[in-house]
């Protein structure tokens, strides 16, 4: 699908009621996302992959939060024409995050996993992060050393498994500089006042060996009283790779209860 001159890949697996879209992180795309969507089974899952990122444009020219925001309410308004679960993992949290505040009548719930209000980002991490990702080699022969140079994690996989054969090897589906541009604008500022205005029933989820230690959790979760917080006892950052009986749990279980359950 289309939006001001973008291309925006989106994967819909076929289903009854109301449907539930997921957003990706930063340097992934829908394929990662493939399996929480399964497990949702029967329910109609929407999964785009972020501008920038996956099958969708490459290199567009703005990737501004409001640019990420306005793809998620296209998707949902031409797309599910109502209220969606949504769901976002890191920089795709963040997005969901932004979205349920703007648009309200778009989000009957929100779910974020490993996923924050922003702004915590630095100049350093962001030099770190361009560094890892130039280290890639451009391209990789075969799978086998893409595994060897990405690692056996859950996350070194996904990453193997998304790369994409053209020119004589595997190649990342990103753009190192759009990567850092994108993940800038999360780290530009905190969104505690879109935060507070978040009114449909929400789940936070933290992984044992996540990104964010309690206190930065309790920023998150302890501003808003109705937030109800599970704090999975396994799993990283990207646990719904590797600690994923323990995140579709959290997420079904959320979902039976219609979103309605106490901390």
């Amino acid at each position: 699908m289309e939006r001001a001159g973008v291309s925006l890949s989106v994967t819909d697996h076929a289903g009854p009621g109301a449907p539930v879209v997921i957003l990706h992180g930063l340097a992934g795309s829908s394929l990662e996302m493939e399996e929480t969507a399964r497990s949702l089974a029967p329910r109609r899952v929407l999964i785009p992959d972020a501008r920038g990122h996956g099958a969708s444009t490459r290199r567009p020219a703005d990737v501004s939060r409001q640019a990420h925001v306005d793809d998620v309410v296209h998707v949902i308004e031409a797309l599910a024409g109502e209220p969606v679960t949504l769901i976002g993992q890191s920089m795709g949290g963040h997005t969901a995050l932004l979205v349920a505040a703007a648009r309200p009548d778009l989000v009957e719930r929100l779910i974020l996993l490993e996923a924050g209000a922003g702004g915590d980002g630095t100049a350093e991490s962001r030099i770190a992060m361009r560094a890892f990702f130039e280290s890639w080699p451009r391209p990789f022969r075969d799978r086998a050393e893409a595994q060897a140079f990405l690692g056996d994690s859950a996350l070194g996989r996904a990453w193997a498994a998304d790369l994409r054969e053209e020119s004589g090897g595997l190649w990342p589906r990103f753009d190192v500089d759009v990567m850092i541009e994108t993940i800038a604008a999360v780290d530009e500022r905190p969104a505690w006042d879109e935060w507070a205005r978040v009114t449909p029933p929400t789940l936070v989820v933290f992984a044992a060996d996540g990104m964010f230690d309690d206190a930065a959790r309790q920023a998150l979760a302890g501003r808003r009283p109705d937030v109800v917080r599970v704090d999975l006892a396994a799993g990283s950052h990207d646990a719904h790779l590797d600690a994923f009986p323990q995140w579709s749990e959290a997420v079904r279980a959320f979902l039976a209860d219609d979103g309605r359950r106490s901390a």
